[in-house]
């Protein structure tokens, strides 16, 4: 992993545009400061989706069950559950026999929810694997080899570039048998308004977010980032639905990555940390059909800012 993280960041910081990898924001510090972006006034989207596990979980395991009763259920990119929660009561309200796979690259985040969740949910069967998202699939055919419900929830698509989007899903589709689900959370165009104070709370927790990985860089691989001299600019395309988050050199300046060598900034330099893509319910029917998959439903919260879109594999 530290060889990994080395090759990437170094990667990242030497080429034009510069840029780094948003899954190295979860490290301890940044698995809790992610915890207060949730929990802050202008994260919406989190609220959202939580409005639609909390109201309409009955009519999503209903919907599901309508088609098959022998399943289980894995989520990629799990966090702490606080939404899935709700479908895995309802689940186990029906009865149903089943095993939940959260997979998650935070040792800690799994560690957490095979301790907590046989606690929120009597009964339930956790069985939590800590990787890559594909990797971790790839070992879950030897473990499960009944039905699945994939959750990939809090709009982490988003995290992918729109161009890259049917790829992903393509790819996922690949991992799994005709008849499986998927449920992926979308957030949906709207207001800029809106949109951009979620990513630049008044706060500052998400520019703390965003530059703890340059602290995270400083410990692991022995680096000199001076913090200070960054800011955080996130900026949304409303024709796109493209919201970016970057770091901006506030001076010319170098950066030394231990033994390795120096990486050079120029005054105003914008250093590219993470895309939240925002879409149409059109583009999210379209990916459906281009990577096998057919729509079923999609979920709304009460504000119809975000969707849970239910699709099936063929």
């Amino acid at each position: 992993m530290a060889n990994t993280f080395f090759d990437d960041i170094w990667r990242g910081l030497s080429a034009s545009p510069k840029y780094l990898q948003s899954k190295y924001f979860y490290d301890d510090l940044g698995d809790t400061i992610f915890q207060e972006i949730m929990a802050c006034p202008e994260y919406y989207l989190t609220k959202c989706e939580l409005d639609i596990f909390s109201n309409k979980s009955s009519e999503l395991s209903n919907t599901i069950l309508s088609y098959f009763r022998d399943f289980d259920v894995v989520e990629l990119g799990a966090g702490d559950a606080s939404k899935s929660v709700h479908f895995l009561g309802a689940l186990l309200r029906h009865e149903i026999d089943f095993t939940y796979y959260p997979i998650d690259i935070s040792k800690n985040i799994i560690a957490y929810l095979n301790k907590k969740l046989p606690l929120t949910l009597p009964g339930i069967k956790v069985h939590g694997l800590n990787g890559e998202y594909f990797a971790m699939l790839d070992e879950l055919k030897g473990l499960a080899t009944r039905n699945k419900v994939v959750l990939f929830l809090g709009s982490n698509i988003g995290n992918i570039l729109i161009e890259n989007t049917v790829t992903f899903f393509k790819e996922l589709r690949s991992h799994l048998l005709p008849g499986d689900f998927v449920l992926t959370g979308f957030d949906l165009k709207k207001d800029p308004g809106i949109i951009l104070p979620a990513y630049n709370d008044a706060a500052g927790i998400t520019r703390r977010f965003n530059l703890n990985l340059l602290q995270r860089i400083n410990t692991t691989l022995d680096a000199d980032f001076d913090i200070s001299q960054f800011a955080h600019r996130p900026v949304y395309d409303e024709q796109t639905g493209a919201c970016k988050s970057y770091l901006v050199s506030l001076k010319a300046q170098r950066v030394r990555i231990g033994e390795v060598g120096w990486i050079y900034f120029k005054e105003g330099e914008q250093m590219f940390m993470e895309i939240s893509q925002k879409y149409s319910p059109q583009q999210i029917d379209s990916f459906a059909t281009e990577a096998g998959f057919v729509p079923v439903r999609r979920f709304y919260d009460s504000k119809k800012w975000f969707s849970d879109a239910l699709w099936q594999c063929v």
